[in-house]
C-alpha cells in the first residue's frame, strides 16, 4: 500500500498446459458431446415431449392400436386445454394407468349426453357440440356439472370407450398433455392427429 492507495502486483502468465494425446482429446470430445446430447434428452423427455404407444380401440378411428404418438407437455403449462383437443392424461383412479381421449366439457360448463347427442351448457347458452371424428353410434343419458380445472372426456369410439360418463372428469394437475405428432406408422405421420379445433 502505497499513500493510502491499494496497488496491485502482476503476477507472471500460467504456463500452458502439456498437450494431450490426440487420442485422449478425441475421446474427451466424444464424451463431452455424449453428455450434452444425453442430458438435452433427458429434458425433452421429462419436461417438453413424451413417447406414447396407443393401446386399446377406444380412440378409433382417429388413433389406431399400436399407433406411436409425440405427446407435447408444454402447452397447458400456458393455457388451458380446448374443446375437441386430444389429451394424454393420469387415469384418475389408477394414476400410474394413461389414457387418451378427447376433451367434450370445459371447467364450470355442464354436459349433457342425450342419445347420439352432447349438449354442453356454459352460463347461461347451450350449444350442441358436433363431432364429425365418431366411430358410429352410440346411446347414453347422462348430466354432469364441472368444477374448477375439470374437464369431461370421451373417446371417439364411444361404445368401447371407458370415459367421463362412467368415472367422472378429469382435473387438470392430471393432464400429461395434447397429441402433438403421430409418428408411427409413416404414412399416417401427422402434426396434432385428431385435434378438432383446427
Amino acid at each position: 500500500m502505497k499513500n493510502g492507495q491499494e496497488t496491485l502486483t502482476e503476477l507472471p502468465p500460467i504456463p500452458p498446459l502439456p498437450a494431450l494425446p490426440e487420442k485422449s482429446r478425441e475421446q474427451g470430445g466424444f464424451l463431452r458431446i455424449f453428455i450434452v446430447t444425453l442430458l438435452t434428452a433427458l429434458f425433452v423427455r421429462f419436461y417438453i415431449a413424451q413417447p406414447f404407444i396407443v393401446n386399446g380401440q377406444s380412440m378409433e378411428p382417429t388413433f389406431k392400436n399400436g399407433e406411436y404418438l409425440i405427446i407435447d407437455e408444454i402447452t397447458y403449462r400456458f393455457r388451458n386445454p380446448e374443446r375437441g383437443e386430444v389429451i394424454v392424461f393420469r387415469y384418475p383412479e389408477d394414476t400410474s394407468t394413461f389414457f387418451i381421449k378427447r376433451v367434450i366439457g370445459l371447467p364450470h360448463e355442464t354436459v349433457q349426453v342425450d342419445g347420439n347427442d352432447i349438449y354442453v351448457t356454459s352460463a347461461s347458452t347451450t350449444q350442441k357440440i358436433e363431432e364429425l371424428y365418431l366411430n358410429g353410434d352410440f346411446w347414453d343419458n347422462i348430466t354432469k356439472s364441472l368444477g374448477e380445472n375439470e374437464y369431461f372426456v370421451m373417446g371417439d369410439n364411444r361404445l368401447v370407450s371407458s370415459d367421463s360418463r362412467r368415472w367422472g372428469p378429469v382435473t387438470k394437475n392430471l393432464i400429461i398433455g395434447r397429441a402433438f405428432i403421430r409418428f408411427l406408422p409413416i404414412p399416417e405421420m401427422k402434426l396434432f392427429p385428431g385435434d378438432s379445433t383446427r
